[in-house]
């Protein structure tokens, strides 16, 4: 499935007030922590970790016999962070924001412009240890995506916008934290909310709302609901490692699992990012997303609709720039 953008003004406004509030936030946070007037620096309870990445790959054929559509994509990616840690306390705090297109430079169908990348994805877990690695903890996370999305070659339906889906995460659980780069939280009391703010999304039923009730005619009695709520067991794993110098990977693992409605059916949200440093402003990635979700229904090649395993790779090279204290 590709998606042609469309950008509504109002996508802007949230990004331009998302950036800037976790900008001002991060440095507020570091300029008004106290250190000693002498020379030995007080350890700050708050940390902070900014990432700027713009990755982009351009291709231009002419008499290549092999084939090939000339092309220009860029990807650009935010990661920002906030950690807070004092005596018994820890508090976390992550966006990730990442968009991306490929312009074709021909005249074949579907050579508009298509996203390759569209992703808001904010976290935030709050802790208190009770021993040396456990700590009850509260962990939140609300996901969604700025622009349409649309089944082309038929740029007229719709398949996703804005707040359609939009997914919320409430949990109370158990969280163990062995250091910086390895943890894993459990929890038996999870919620998880989704949101179809788009009414014709609604109405068909998409993402797993109730869709809307037709009399024999075919029109609408009752529209389709805009909100599911779900109750059930939420698990998180995040590991971190260094491959070996310049070589770090990244990994992200959720699952999910409904009590009331087929709770064999486990949601499956994974991410593997593998970063290749050159230097301080130069660097390549390769990301692998893996997701499973037995209420987002798809159709495949052969015309199938159902709910599939959906899997995207991405390899970029470009600039990196890192802000942190």
């Amino acid at each position: 499935m590709k998606n042609k953008i469309n950008i509504p003004t109002k996508t802007y406004l949230v990004l331009i007030v998302i950036f800037f509030a976790f900008n001002y936030f991060s440095v507020f946070a570091n300029d008004t922590l106290p250190v000693k007037k002498d020379t030995i620096r007080i350890e700050k309870p708050w940390k902070f970790k900014m990432i700027y990445q713009l990755n982009g790959t351009q291709s231009t054929f002419v008499n290549w016999n092999a084939g090939g559509r000339n092309n220009l994509s860029i990807i650009g990616t935010i990661s920002t962070g906030n950690y807070y840690s004092k005596g018994d306390s820890k508090w976390s705090t992550d966006l990730l924001i990442a968009l991306g297109g490929i312009k074709y430079f021909d005249n074949l169908v579907g050579n508009s412009l298509q996203k390759t990348d569209d992703r808001i994805d904010f976290s935030s877990i709050y802790g208190q240890k009770f021993s040396k690695h456990l700590f009850f903890s509260l962990n939140t996370g609300f996901k969604t995506q700025f622009l349409s999305g649309f089944n082309l070659p038929n740029d007229s339906v719709k398949v996703s916008t804005f707040l359609a889906p939009g997914y919320i995460n409430i949990a109370f659980g158990l969280d163990y934290i062995k250091n910086e780069n390895f943890s894993l939280f459990a929890s038996p009391f999870a919620f998880k909310g989704t949101i179809v703010m788009d009414q014709s999304l609604a109405d068909a039923g998409s993402f797993g709302v109730e869709k809307a009730s037709k009399d024999v005619n075919g029109n609408i009695v009752s529209p389709g609901r805009n909100f599911r709520e779900e109750y059930g067991a939420y698990i998180k794993m995040k590991w971190n490692k260094a491959l070996m110098k310049n070589i770090d990977l990244k990994s992200k693992l959720e699952l999910f699992s409904n009590y009331t409605d087929h709770p064999e059916n486990i949601d499956v949200n994974a991410e593997l990012i593998i970063l290749f440093k050159v230097n301080k402003l130069f660097s390549a990635s390769t990301q692998f997303n893996l997701i499973y979700d037995d209420d987002i229904k798809v159709k495949d090649s052969n015309g199938n609709f159902g709910p599939r395993t959906q899997f995207k790779s991405v390899l970029g090279l470009g600039l990196h720039y890192k802000m942190a204290n």
